[in-house]
């Protein structure tokens, strides 16, 4: 995509050590941005992962002492900090509301009267508005109605996070631009990245990364409910160009979703990284998680190609090959990591 917005423009990424923020921060490195700052307090990421050349402070944007230091200088803020995940934050609601809530409250409160901000990005979750269902699932629009029922804090989280949004753009003209990520993976994502949270989530992350790093180590991949629950796989660069449209072309006060609108089940994402991977060992069934009823969804595409011009490019095959190849590289920096947290572990 076209990044010539971005040249010469100072950005703040919070959340920028994180597996979406550290690619998207080296990105706006490559498009020339003059000045990056970077706020991330490495509760679930990795110093190793904050890109060369920037202006990084460690600390949470809760935390007053690193709120001060956020002046009325950035041409584009992207919000990406949250407790990572759904587990972490079923074991902690606390800790979530910390990590998720209060961030976006006291980011926005803090930054309502700045001048030169052109836009501001806010990353909420697809899942926080997809219907409950195992039956056939129709695309989610960005104008599907939000329940009142959710499966954890964090979706709750998330969802809040965007009537803040909404809030601080009617009430005090804040540029933000909400923008909805369905399942992201690709290169970056570290399993065991940042301080231990409670459960095993901490280190087997995301379905991908746990998935991959499993089968390459000849692991049996372990699915719940036969992996008849299906999401919508979306590549790590594309999730940064849709962060870049939303931030150059979004119209504030809107939400995108970025999605590749392609439905696909647990089980085929494990059939076919043990494919890639070629792992032996069979894929293991476990009961349905009794939390998630989350069965099958995917995220519509047509208002996010229409308004800013974003479509997802990476095919999930591809996608995977070029994840399998990072993990494979990377694998002692992602296996010190994991080693971190062994004492809580059981396996």
């Amino acid at each position: 995509m076209d990044l010539s917005a971005f040249r010469g423009k100072s950005a703040l990424v919070v959340g920028g050590a994180g597996f979406v923020g550290g690619n998207l921060v080296r990105r706006l490195v490559s498009a020339g941005a003059s000045a990056i700052t970077v706020v991330d307090n490495l509760l679930s990421a990795q110093r190793e992962n904050v890109a060369n050349g920037v202006d990084f402070i460690e600390g949470s944007i809760t935390d007053d002492r690193v709120l001060a230091r956020v002046k009325d200088e950035h041409d584009f803020i992207w919000h990406l900090a949250c407790y990572h995940g759904n587990q972490s934050s079923i074991a902690n609601p606390l800790a979530d509301h910390e990590n998720n809530t209060l961030t976006t409250l006291k980011l926005y409160e803090h930054i309502k009267g700045f001048k030169k901000l052109e836009k501001l990005v806010y990353s909420g979750a697809g899942c926080a508005v997809a219907e409950k269902t195992y039956g056939d699932a129709i695309a989610t629009t960005e104008e599907a109605p939000v329940s009142l029922w959710h499966d954890s804090p964090y979706s709750i989280s998330k969802i809040i996070g965007e009537f803040y949004s909404n809030y601080y753009f009617t009430r005090h003209q804040l540029p933000v631009v909400k923008v909805r990520f369905q399942n992201v993976y690709g290169p970056g994502e570290i399993l065991g990245a940042g301080e231990w949270r409670g459960t095993p989530a901490t280190v087997w992350r995301n379905v991908t990364p746990t998935f991959v790093y499993r089968a390459l180590k000849k692991m049996p991949l372990t699915v719940e409910n036969d992996g008849v629950a299906s999401r919508d796989f979306i590549y790590v660069d594309d999730i940064v160009s849709g962060l870049l449209a939303g931030a150059s072309r979004g119209k504030a006060g809107e939400v995108y979703n970025l999605a590749s609108g392609a439905e696909t089940t647990i089980m085929t994402l494990a059939s076919m990284i043990n494919e890639l991977t070629a792992n032996p060992t069979p894929i293991e069934r476990l009961p349905a998680r009794p939390w998630d009823r989350s069965g099958h969804r995917f995220g519509s595409t047509d208002k996010a190609k229409e308004g800013i011009g974003f479509e997802a490019e990476v095919e999930l095959r591809s996608g995977l090959e070029r994840t399998i190849g990072w993990t494979r590289e990377n694998m002692a920096l992602i296996e010190r990591c994991m080693q971190k947290h062994a004492k809580h572990m059981t396996v």
